[in-house]
């Protein structure tokens, strides 16, 4: 691959991480509650999935038990989405993906319980780091209470997503994992809906605005950004894409700032513990990558 493929791919990495970013802003521009919003995303990300799948040909037969945990990766991955969104009305996108930055260390809590290996010590000394970021993030937007436990649970659920779909990730197409996974979660939030009655008149009424950024959120920021980083990260390192992933709440925490002004603005405590959340979970990616690296080149000596 040329110089210029190579810079091709990586900006197309960053558009993407930029997207993602852009996610949380989406979140809060949708005027729509996190659970109806979450299920209109699923939806509509789904349905598209399905006219790639069938464009593409993508075979989507499985066995029951991996379809079992295909829906219960979709049951997850929708709690994640819908605490994500609530988590954004009940503070806003700054505090939300600052909070959501400690997804990294949930996962280091519990890949030793679904990989079967052995607790790292500066994975422990990180994450007595980040919570004290989060105690900075705590001690200074109390009125945020909420909205932080919300994004706690939503990072919590991603990790735990996160660790489930790696062990599908490594023998199934990407495509039909997404296929599957949309779907049982649309499954799993419409039998919630059917039970509580709400699906009504009212829950079908959506404005003009609101359609359009559900549409943008479900097409730009799901289908499109997942088959699109799939593609993009068969080409870059693995190193280069933690990096790249990393600056998702930093992009989106500046397009927040922008787009939704003031509401925004957050103490200089703030940012001095989302600073430390972030850059500890940016300093723990590039020592877990580079072990990699260097066990990856032992193996093949």
């Amino acid at each position: 691959m040329s110089q210029n493929d190579k810079l091709l791919n990586y900006l197309h990495l960053h558009f993407i991480v930029f997207i993602w970013g852009f996610t949380a802003v989406l979140g809060a521009l949708i005027s729509l509650d996190a659970t109806p919003l979450v299920w209109y995303r699923m939806l509509i990300a789904w349905v598209l999935i399905y006219i790639f799948v069938i464009w593409r040909k993508i075979n989507l037969k499985f066995r029951t038990i991996t379809l079992v945990g295909f829906a219960l990766a979709g049951l997850i991955i929708a709690l994640h989405w819908i605490t994500f969104f609530a988590a954004i009305k009940a503070s806003n996108v700054s505090v939300t993906l600052a909070v959501l930055s400690t997804g990294a260390f949930f996962s280091s809590l519990l890949e030793p319980i679904f990989y079967n290996r052995k607790v790292i010590w500066y994975e422990v000394l990180f994450g007595i780091i980040v919570i004290f970021g989060l105690y900075l993030i705590f001690d200074v937007e109390t009125h945020f209470f909420t909205g932080i436990l919300l994004a706690l649970s939503s990072a919590f659920l991603s990790a735990l997503f996160s660790v489930i779909n790696g062990k599908f990730a490594v023998k199934y197409a990407a495509t039909a994992i997404s296929f599957w996974e949309l779907l049982f979660g649309t499954i799993c939030i419409s039998i919630f809906f059917v039970f509580t009655n709400s699906f009504n008149l009212e829950f079908f009424t959506v404005s003009k605005s609101d359609w359009l950024y559900l549409f943008i959120l479900a097409s730009a920021c799901t289908a499109y950004a997942f088959i699109a980083s799939v593609h993009v990260m068969k080409w870059i390192k693995p190193y280069t894409v933690m990096l790249t992933i990393n600056m998702e709440p930093i992009y989106g925490i500046i397009l927040a700032l922008l787009i939704l002004g003031d509401v925004e603005y957050m103490s200089n405590q703030f940012y001095y513990g989302a600073l430390i959340i972030l850059a500890t979970v940016i300093v723990n990616g590039i020592i877990k990558t580079r072990n990699r690296t260097k066990s990856d080149e032992l193996s093949s000596h």
